[in-house]
């Protein structure tokens, strides 16, 4: 295909061109660029069209959730919202905590993600001889629950730790909270309230407090055992000194935002109460300032989506039966792209955050960029046209979205995956185009 007449957005510059792609790379980037007999021509009409966005955590509940989502259901939303590539978390069931389970899991997914995917191994307190082993392209990195929010996953062991820390070849990611202070919060609000505690009590049960203790915790680890660390879904000011500003190259300790917590502050709970429990928990407008701030000067590393999704009738119960999460991959690029036309980003860092930044940071091989020899993952936007979230248009497995009503100043027009379309004029292609990623 030449995609001809589009407004490239790639590598902190805006340029007008066409883009060639043969064998599903880009072979070809330039002005009035002819095609070779066979090629399909597709006009992008002055559209931008930006690198395919890199996801570097998602819950795609496969396998053991499935009822959800599964691999097939979460790809398809997350092609229609530009997203072409993902890495998914292990606190499955079973959970990935051996190595036999993540080849499983690998297999499994041949041919059926319609975007590019990898997977994360799951640390536990019993498998370090497991985590000690793994080598290069098994999995993106080693995930730890150093707070537990689902599953039976929490690393709590001081031995363990020191021991991930030390002796995994693969960067570690954590989520950071911690668990004595949060089941303290949970007693006092319980005690307080009951059941029945309002939902603005979430962020102060999951607290600013129990997120700073357990990253300086991490960190700690990682500085002590010289070992690459990425904090995934930083919610608070106060832990962003532990991170430096400057390109995510070179550094060893990183970290990542997400979405929901750079678009949302703790109003929401008033509004949209258990939709929008997510662990750890909007924080407040300060909070979100803060992260939007250190995203703009290079201390937030990467942004992705926790995309967590949870039945509607599990998500009716009340609060202590209500499960955290949300799912945002078909609407996470809009969600930014709403930013960006508010003044509080720029484009060239939501791609940079999306795309550039994660693909050096995890070592992907050949994604990431718009550049000759790469793949073409693409996603085209007409930033002239708005979408409405409604709820028939939801891909999602459990069929809702927390910005259901929401109308965003740009639509996703196409997402090209491996060189071909997967998500055109409101449809995605019925067949996977997925591959697996491999890591430099």
């Amino acid at each position: 295909m030449l995609i001809v007449n589009a407004k490239i957005i790639n590598e902190g510059h805006e340029i007008e061109g066409d883009v060639l792609i043969l064998n599903g790379r880009i072979a070809k980037i330039g002005k009035n660029l002819s095609a070779p007999a066979g090629v399909t021509t597709f006009d992008a009409k002055g559209r931008w069209l930006l690198p395919g966005i890199i996801d570097d955590q998602v819950h795609f509940r496969e396998p053991g959730l499935t009822h959800k989502g599964n691999l097939a259901t979460e790809s398809a939303a997350a092609v229609a919202g530009g997203v072409t590539s993902y890495f998914d978390m292990p606190n499955n069931n079973p959970t990935i905590t051996t190595r036999e389970r993540l080849a499983e899991k690998y297999a499994n997914t041949t041919g059926r993600s319609f975007a590019n995917y990898a997977f994360y191994f799951g640390g536990a307190n019993d498998n370090l001889e497991e985590v000690a082993r793994l080598e290069k392209n098994e999995a993106c990195a080693v995930k730890v629950f150093m707070g537990a929010s689902t599953g039976n996953m929490l690393v709590d062991n001081p031995a363990t730790l020191n021991g991930i820390f030390s002796k995994s070849k693969l960067m570690v990611v954590t989520h950071c909270e911690d668990t004595p202070m949060i089941k303290a919060n949970e007693d006092a609000a319980r005690e307080k309230y009951g059941d029945d505690v309002p939902w603005k009590q979430h962020p102060l049960i999951r607290s600013a407090e129990a997120c700073y203790k357990s990253t300086e915790l991490a960190v700690g680890l990682a500085k002590k055992h010289n070992a690459r660390l990425h904090v995934l879904h930083l919610t608070t000011a106060r832990e962003l000194d532990f991170f430096t500003p400057g390109p995510v190259k070179g550094k060893k300790i990183t970290v990542e935002a997400c979405v929901h917590h750079l678009y949302m502050n703790d109003s929401w709970y008033n509004t949209h109460g258990a939709l929008v429990k997510c662990n750890p928990a909007i924080k407040t407008e300060e909070d979100r300032l803060a992260l939007v701030n250190a995203v703009r000067e290079d201390r937030i590393d990467v942004i992705a989506t926790d995309h967590a999704p949870h039945t509607w009738d599990e998500k009716a119960q009340k609060y202590f039966k209500a499960p955290s999460g949300l799912p945002l991959v078909q609407h996470f690029l809009l969600m930014l792209l709403d930013m960006v036309h508010r003044g509080e980003l720029n484009l060239r860092t939501v791609v940079n955050k999306t795309s550039h930044a994660v693909a050096d940071h995890f070592g992907i091989t050949d994604r990431g960029y718009i550049r000759e020899g790469y793949w073409a993952d693409l996603v085209l936007v007409d930033h002239n046209a708005t979408t409405t979230v409604r709820k028939q248009d939801v891909l999602y497995h459990v069929g809702w979205s927390p910005l259901e009503g929401k109308t965003f100043p740009a639509r996703i027009d196409a997402t090209w995956v491996n060189g071909e379309l997967a998500y055109h004029q409101g449809k995605v292609n019925p067949r996977p185009l997925g591959q697996r990623i491999n890591f430099s």
